[in-house]
Parts: structure tokens; C-alpha cells; sequence
């Protein structure tokens, strides 16, 4: 399992969104992660967290996927990536977030 926080770049904040509904529909359809359903999340700050599951071997395989890198290049030009220990909701012992549906 895997958990990665986007935030968004000022105005990208649509973009980013769409992009984390088509990134583990774009894996999947390449046998790089499981059927276990993926989840994503907002935070009070507008990070988006997203949560799925690799395939065993398959971070390999997707940085030398030309459609994976050609996404997560989309990916970069919308956010940055940030630790999970920067999010306030990482303070908390019950860390909550909004729901986004993928």
C-alpha cells in the first residue's frame, strides 16, 4: 500500500483532481495495481492524499512505463509532493479528511 500527498500549485487545484481520478484507472488498466479499491482525500489545506495498492515489482515497471511517466510529468506541473508529516491532520491521532469520489 502506498499513501502520497499532492498539493496543489495556486489554481491547479481542478487539474490535480482530475489527474488523481485518472491515475489509478491509467496503472490499473496496466497490471500495476491491485483491485483493491483506491481512495482519495482532501485535506484542510487542499493536499490531496491518495491511497492504492501496488502489484508486487510494479513501481519498477510504471517508471519505465512511457504513459505512467508521461502522467505523473502531468502530475508535477499541477503539485508538488509533500510528506504526510506536513499535513496539520497528521497531528492528530484521528487524522480526518474530506472524501473525494474517484
Amino acid at each position: 500500500m502506498v499513501i502520497v500527498a499532492y498539493r496543489p500549485k495556486p489554481g491547479c487545484e481542478a487539474k490535480l483532481e482530475a489527474l488523481v481520478r485518472e491515475h489509478v484507472p491509467c496503472l490499473r488498466a496496466l497490471g500495476l495495481v491491485t483491485d483493491r479499491a483506491a481512495q482519495a482525500m482532501r485535506a484542510k489545506d487542499g493536499t490531496v492524499v491518495e491511497v492504492f495498492e501496488w502489484q508486487d515489482g510494479a513501481i519498477e515497471a510504471a517508471h519505465s512505463s512511457p504513459r505512467v511517466v508521461e502522467l505523473w510529468e502531468r502530475f508535477a506541473s499541477v503539485c508538488d509532493y509533500v510528506p504526510l508529516r506536513e499535513l496539520p491532520e497528521a497531528e492528530t491521532l484521528f487524522a480526518g479528511f474530506e472524501p473525494i469520489a474517484l
